[in-house]
């Protein structure tokens, strides 16, 4: 079984975020850049399916030199190996395509991407990947067993969960449940010297359109003081809830 992991290059939620050039692009100054979580679970369910039923996993991703290291360390996890497409992500559409050209060329049977990147939360190229492709889907995937080519998935849905049956080729769509957050994996020092040997494939890009820009982006507005009440004082807190608060 040939399984593709869709690896995210996205910063690590503790990086102080701002913008430049009139808050239309993204400073990448001092920010430290991770695998995207959604896409690490993904990793290690991969990595179960390697070491259980002997699959092949190759991680991939779209953009530039920066991104290496990203992938370096998807190699240092277990993946035996990478593909970068060498071209800037743009939007969700022209990531999807330069995925499913990669998909298509490489013949995988299991393509696991993650819901959503915690970047700009589109949550949208897991299912054009399958659209464009024409594999099964399955979104929110939180347990994923294989049998030879049929698929028992778990999905979340609101209220609960779902058991769906499929078949490969298929796309999921995973997140946190998938595996456990103690169950996924450090690189050590063999998996690091290992994934210096691992081949890291170049590819080059399909034409393609993008279909949104970004305008311009802001961040939250700072919290506002806080006010504090005495416990003995409740009609006060009951003032404030409604006139101010408006909550009441």
């Amino acid at each position: 079984m040939k399984i593709l992991v869709c690896i995210s290059h996205v910063p690590d939620t503790t990086s102080k975020i701002n913008f430049t050039e009139d808050h239309s692009k993204f400073d990448t100054n001092g920010v430290q850049f991770v695998i995207n979580p959604n896409d690490e679970f993904g990793l290690t369910r991969a990595m179960w399916l390697k070491e259980k039923q002997g699959a092949s996993i190759t991680v991939v991703n779209v953009g530039g030199t920066e991104t290496e290291p990203t992938l370096r360390k998807a190699l240092a996890i277990g993946a035996d190996a990478a593909i970068r497409v060498n071209t800037i992500a743009t939007d969700g559409f022209s990531v999807a395509k330069q995925l499913a050209n990669i998909i298509n060329e490489g013949g995988y049977d299991l393509v696991i991407a993650g819901r959503e990147s915690i970047d700009y939360n589109g949550g949208m190229v897991p299912g054009m990947i399958a659209g464009l492709t024409g594999a099964n889907f399955v979104n929110n995937c939180i347990g994923l067993e294989i049998d030879g080519t049929s698929v028992t998935a778990i999905r979340e849905i609101d209220g609960g969960k779902e058991t769906v049956s499929s078949s490969l080729p298929l796309v999921i769509g995973g997140q946190k449940g998938l595996v456990e957050e103690s169950d996924l994996r450090i690189p050590n020092m063999r998996g690091i010297m290992m994934a210096r040997k691992k081949p890291l494939t170049i590819a080059e890009p399909v034409s393609t359109d993008a279909e949104t820009t970004s305008v311009s982006f802001e961040k939250p507005a700072p919290k506002g003081a806080v006010t504090l009440v005495s416990p003995d004082n409740l009609d006060e807190l009951v003032n404030l809830l409604h006139n101010e608060a408006k909550v009441i």
